[in-house]
């Protein structure tokens, strides 16, 4: 993005100032609430389901969703869908419908720490380092998206952005913690969407409605890039080189749970929870608004497939929405769709930094290195380790630089880190014989295999054509391997005593347990089953637009 640059007036920058203005005064009043490490990790356990909820969603919102989504629609077309509904739904459900009690119930404070109940200590600190590698790893893509958007305003290089971006980001964490990062979620989450509907509004008019868009890539892609299930059977070519059955594995299971269950960047947002029901209303009421958001970025990805010919030509795929913000937005909504992109950012790197850092302090500093030390010292050591990981992740936005599109680097890394995760938590959950070395080696074995996989399908030696369908291969393989390296390991070394599995292993009761309630949590329209059911139905009717 060398060359394209937004030329923003004066009402432009008036928006994004304010909007700069509004995030820093809710992280000085967020300062306030806290007192220990309870509050600057999780919020004190304290917020409503609806602003965990609306965080949830919105700690997605990042580079994964803008730029790299876009990316996708532009580079893969209509079948991008399937990250939203067989991709996201599902998994969402799943988390609170069937895990979140046991996340919440058993007190802990991170999710690696549930394997620290469950397991071992190797367990802990094997999860914890690669929780905290993943974390940083994904916070330096939305670093470098928002780069992005700094050098294309202002023609700053792209070190000179990466600095900036980070230091704002790590103002408003380390001042207010995750209550600072959460409710900036909420209020980002709303600019988000303010600022992407003029430009799927306005690029629909340019190509002359619904009609003239599929007319356009019809000519220029063919019909098959505006469904999601065309030519997925076996043997047919499609743009993601997948057929139905990895798509419906690979990221449909796989990718899908690993990421939603057990990234903490997404579970703390429900641990932040005020109690029980509100922790697992968290995901389901987040499903609702996370199924529509195809409708603002990717039809303009789309959209820029057709009208911006460039790209993958020369251009990255990266640059779809900052191209057509500078080619339909005028003053005044230009301002507003370039604040929407720095609050996504910002949102997903917050998400990512504020996961690093309680990790990092919990399961790692305190459990490992420096235990039984004050309250107020893990409190500091928190703000301190904030820092580091966003300096960190600065060095990490190098990486992400160096793909075409970031969504590729992105589920690269869900294959690595969170797929083998979710093999060991799923069996750790459901099956009592698991045992502690089943679960160190299943884990370390899971996260190798889909490396390897990985370079052998850049050296060549996998016959793949595609990024995402490797991906999805690549998701499969480590769960495999996790499972196969487990099973036979817990066979033959001895689990845990019952009384030791009591409120980590799954049982209907402590599934259905609703904890503590509040008046009104038993409201039809509360209860997690009836918003869990109405997703799913509402996620396979959202499909029908892109399988006629």
């Amino acid at each position: 993005m060398g060359g394209l640059r937004l030329a923003l007036g004066p009402v432009d920058y008036v928006v994004l100032g304010a909007y700069f203005a509004v995030v820093l005064g809710i992280a000085f009043a967020a300062r306030r609430s806290v007192r220990n490490s309870l509050d600057f990790f999780l919020s004190g356990r304290s917020l409503p389901a609806w602003v965990t909820g609306l965080a949830f969603v919105s700690a997605n919102l990042g580079a994964t969703e803008i730029l790299g989504m876009a990316a996708n629609g532009a580079k893969y077309g209509a079948y991008t869908v399937h990250w939203y509904l067989i991709g996201a739904i599902p998994a969402m459900v799943f988390l609170g419908l069937v895990m979140m009690p046991f996340y919440y119930n058993s007190k802990v404070r991170s999710v690696p720490e549930f394997l620290l109940l469950r397991f071992s200590r190797s367990s802990h600190l094997l999860s914890s380092v690669i929780f905290a590698v993943a974390s940083i790893l994904i916070a330096g893509v939305n670093l470098y998206a928002l780069a992005i958007v700094l050098r294309a305003l202002l023609g700053w290089p792209l070190p000179l952005s990466v600095v900036t971006a980070g230091v704002f980001v790590l103002a408003y964490i380390v001042l207010g913690g995750l209550s600072s990062a959460i409710y900036n979620e909420v209020l980002q989450f709303f600019v988000i969407v303010a600022a992407l509907v003029p430009l799927t509004v306005l690029g629909l008019l340019r190509v002359g409605g619904v009609s003239g868009l599929v007319e356009r890539v019809t000519d220029t892609r063919g019909a098959q890039f505006l469904t999601a299930w065309g030519g997925t059977g076996f043997g047919e070519p499609n743009p993601l080189d997948a057929n139905w059955l990895t798509i419906t594995l690979g990221l449909g299971f796989a990718v899908s749970f690993g990421y939603w269950t057990t990234n903490f960047a997404e579970v703390q947002r429900s641990l932040s929870a005020k109690n029980l029901s509100a922790a697992r209303r968290t995901p389901l009421i987040a499903a609702f608004p996370k199924m529509f958001i195809p409708a603002i970025v990717v039809v303009p990805g789309i959209i820029a497939a057709a009208v911006e010919p460039a790209l993958g030509r020369g251009v990255q795929y990266n640059d779809a929405i900052p191209l057509l913000m500078r080619d339909l937005l005028p003053n005044g909504v230009l301002g507003l769709a370039v604040t929407g992109l720095m609050a996504s950012f910002m949102a997903g790197m917050a998400a990512n930094v504020s996961s690093f850092n309680t990790v990092f302090t919990t399961d790692i500093w305190q459990a490992h290195l420096m235990p039984g030390r004050d309250d107020a010292h893990y409190l500091r050591v928190g703000r301190v380790v904030t820092a580091v990981g966003v300096v960190i992740g600065m060095g990490t936005a190098f990486i992400a630089a160096s793909f075409s599109n970031i969504m590729d680097y992105l589920q690269t890394l869900f294959s690595f880190f969170n797929v083998p995760l979710f093999a060991t938590f799923i069996l750790a959950l459901f099956w009592r014989r698991m045992t502690a070395r089943a679960g160190f080696w299943g884990l370390l074995a899971g996260t190798v295999a889909p490396i390897v996989f990985y370079s052998l399908y850049q050296a060549g030696v996998v016959p793949i054509h595609a990024d995402q369908g490797a991906n999805m291969v690549g998701s499969l393989v480590a769960f495999v391997v996790d499972v196969g390296v487990s099973v036979p390991v817990s066979l033959a070394t001895a689990p845990k005593p019952d009384a030791e599995l009591a409120g980590l292993v799954y049982t209907r009761s402590a599934a259905r347990d609703p904890g503590v309630a509040e008046p009104g949590d038993q409201a039809w329209y509360r209860r997690p089953a009836v918003l869990g059911w109405s997703a799913l139905v509402l996620a396979a009717l959202c499909y029908v637009p892109f399988s006629l």
